[in-house]
C-alpha cells in the first residue's frame, strides 16, 4: 500500500483502482490455472462451482506512516473507510466484468446475492441493475491475509497490522552453525532515519506507532473499518505487553465483539512460546552474547554444530618420532571456541589415516560442546611413543610432548591461547611454543645440560624442558606433559 503514496504525502486513488482491476483477473486466471490440480473431485467442483479468490493488501502501516498519519488514529481510521471501500467497489465491478466475459459462477444466485448487506453497501443504485444482469465471476472476492512471509520478504508491514517494532532482532539458526542474533532495523524507520539524519529510533515522530505500544481499542477500531468492507476473512493479531491482566483480556474481547469483529487472536508478551520477532536485546532462555566475554553456548546433548566458512584457521608443524606432522586448527571469529581440525604427516612416516580419524574426533568432540580443556587433557594420557622416545633422546628435535597426540594436544591449546588473546577475551599467557624442539626448549636454562643427564631430579623438580611438575615413578623422574624422563 505505501506504494500508492506520492511525494506530496497523497493517495494515489485512481492508480490503486487500475491495481485492484488488474488483480482480480490475474486471480481468476491463476484460479482457472490450478483448478485441475486440486488432488480430490470434491476440491475441483467446490473451486468450479465457487470460484473464491482472496484480494487483500499489505503494507498498510508504511502507508500510513509514508502519509505522515499515526496508526489507530481518527484520521487513519477514515482514510481506510475510504480506501477499503473503493476496493471492496471495483472487485465487484470487475468480477461483473469478468462475468459478461466469461459467465458468472455456477452457483450465482442473483436475488440472494442481491439482498446481502455487503453487496448492497457495495453497489451504486445505478450500477445495481448491471451488475443483476451480468451476475458475478466470483462468490467471494476479498480477505486479509498475515502476509507474513511477502511483508518481511519486500520489508514492508504485513496485512493491516503495525509494524511491530521500529527495530527488532532476528535470529538465524543455520548460517552460522549456531543460533546468531541480529539488531535489524524497519525498511521504513531506517529509510527516515537514514533521510532525516536521525541519530537513532528514539528521535523518531510519534507516527512511528509500533505494535508494542498500539493502545488494544486502536487496533481493534482499524480492524473493524477493513472488516465492514471485507466479505471474507481477515487475519490479525492484537499485541499486547507482559503485564496484561485477565481483566483487561476481557475487555479485550468485548471491545472486539461490540465493534463486530468476526474473530481476534491476541498475543501476549512473554509467553511460554516466543514469537518470531523480539525487541529484546537479551533473552532469559539464552545466556547475553558478546565476543568479549568467556561465556559459552550451551549446546543440549546430541547436538553437533555446523563449523561454517567464517572460521579463523591456525596452523603449527610440529616435529615427531616419525617426521613433520601438519596441525591446523579453526576457531569461532567471535567466542575463539575450537571448531575444527586437520592433520596431516608430512613424510611417509607413521599412520596418516589414524591422523585424520583423531582430527575427525577432535573436531566433532568440539563442535558437540566439549571444552578443549577435556580434549586436551585426553590427549595427554596417551603414554609414550617409542618412536617419539628414541628421537627425542638421540636428536632432541622433537616437538614438545611424548607422542603425536600430546604434541597435538600442546599444540591446539597454544593455538587456542592465542587465537583468544587477539580477540581481546583472555591476556597474554606466557608458554611454550610447540614448534620449538627439545634442543630448543633446553637452550638458556640455568640448569646445564650435562648436569641434567647426571643430576637425580626430586620429585618436586619442574620438567627442565617445558617446566611441568615432574612425578617420580619406577625410580625415574617422568613428565607426564612433554615425555623427558631421568632414571637413576
Amino acid at each position: 500500500m505505501a506504494e500508492f503514496v506520492d511525494d506530496n504525502k497523497e493517495f494515489k486513488t485512481s492508480r490503486f483502482k487500475k491495481v485492484v482491476q488488474i488483480a482480480v483477473k490475474a486471480m481468476n486466471d491463476v484460479l482457472d490455472e490450478g483448478m485441475p490440480l486440486h488432488p480430490l473431485q470434491e476440491q475441483r467442483d467446490s473451486v468450479r462451482d465457487w470460484r473464491q479468490i482472496g484480494l487483500g493488501i499489505f503494507g498498510l502501516a508504511d502507508m500510513l506512516i509514508k502519509m505522515g498519519i499515526r496508526y489507530g488514529s481518527s484520521e487513519s481510521i477514515q482514510l481506510c473507510d475510504s480506501i477499503a471501500q473503493t476496493m471492496a467497489i471495483e472487485a465487484i465491478n470487475s468480477s461483473s466484468e469478468l462475468a459478461y466475459r466469461f459467465g458468472e459462477y455456477p452457483e450465482y444466485n442473483a436475488s440472494k446475492v442481491s439482498q446481502s448487506k455487503f453487496w448492497k453497501q457495495h453497489t451504486t443504485i445505478w450500477g445495481r441493475d448491471r451488475i443483476f444482469a451480468e451476475g458475478l465471476r466470483n462468490s467471494q472476492l476479498l480477505t486479509i491475509a498475515p502476509t507474513g512471509s511477502l511483508s518481511t520478504m519486500l520489508g514492508v508491514s504485513g496485512g493491516i497490522e503495525p509494524i511491530y517494532a521500529n527495530f527488532y532482532e532476528r535470529k538465524t539458526e543455520s548460517l552460522h552453525g549456531q543460533d546468531k542474533y541480529y539488531k535489524v532495523y524497519t525498511p521504513i524507520a531506517k529509510d527516515y532515519i537514514e533521510a532525516h539524519g536521525l541519530k537513532d529510533e528514539s528521535e523518531l515522530p510519534d507516527f512511528f506507532v509500533t505494535a508494542q505500544t498500539l493502545n488494544y481499542k486502536e487496533r481493534i477500531n482499524m480492524q473493524a473499518v477493513w472488516q465492514d468492507h471485507i466479505d471474507a476473512s481477515i487475519s490479525s493479531t492484537v499485541n499486547v505487553p507482559n503485564d496484561f491482566t485477565v481483566e483487561k483480556v476481557e475487555d479485550l474481547y468485548l471491545y472486539a465483539w461490540e465493534k463486530g469483529l468476526k474473530g481476534v487472536t491476541i498475543y501476549r508478551d512473554g509467553c511460554k512460546r516466543s514469537g518470531i520477532l523480539s525487541t529484546e536485546t537479551t533473552d532469559k532462555n539464552r545466556p547475553e552474547e558478546d565476543k568479549f566475554t568467556k561465556q559459552k553456548q550451551e549446546i543440549p546433548r546430541g547436538m553437533i554444530i555446523k563449523a561454517d566458512d567464517n572460521c579463523i584457521g591456525k596452523k603449527r608443524t610440529l616435529h615427531t618420532g616419525c617426521g613433520t606432522l601438519h596441525c591446523e586448527a579453526f576457531f569461532d571469529p567471535d567466542t575463539g571456541e575450537l571448531l575444527e581440525t586437520y592433520f596431516s604427516k608430512g613424510s611417509s612416516g607413521g599412520c596418516n589415516n589414524f591422523m585424520i580419524g583423531l582430527s575427525r574426533m577432535i573436531s566433532l568432540s568440539s563442535r558437540a560442546g566439549v571444552d578443549i580443556d577435556s580434549i586436551i587433557d585426553q590427549l595427554k594420557g596417551s603414554g609414550v611413543c617409542p618412536s617419539y622416545a628414541v628421537r627425542t633422546a638421540t636428536k632432541r628435535d622433537t616437538s614438545k610432548g611424548s607422542c603425536c597426540p600430546v604434541a597435538i594436544g600442546n599444540a591446539l591449546m597454544e593455538m587456542y591461547k592465542e587465537m583468544r588473546y587477539e580477540l581481546g577475551i583472555e591476556g597474554e599467557e606466557k608458554s611454550i611454543d610447540s614448534n620449538k624442539t627439545i634442543a630448543d626448549s633446553m637452550t638458556g636454562l640455568s640448569t646445564p645440560v650435562d648436569k641434567i643427564k647426571t643430576n637425580k631430579i626430586s620429585v618436586s623438580s619442574t620438567c627442565p624442558q617445558c617446566g611441568e611438575l615432574l612425578i617420580f615413578e619406577g625410580g625415574c623422574n617422568i613428565c607426564k606433559n612433554c615425555g623427558w624422563s631421568k632414571c637413576d
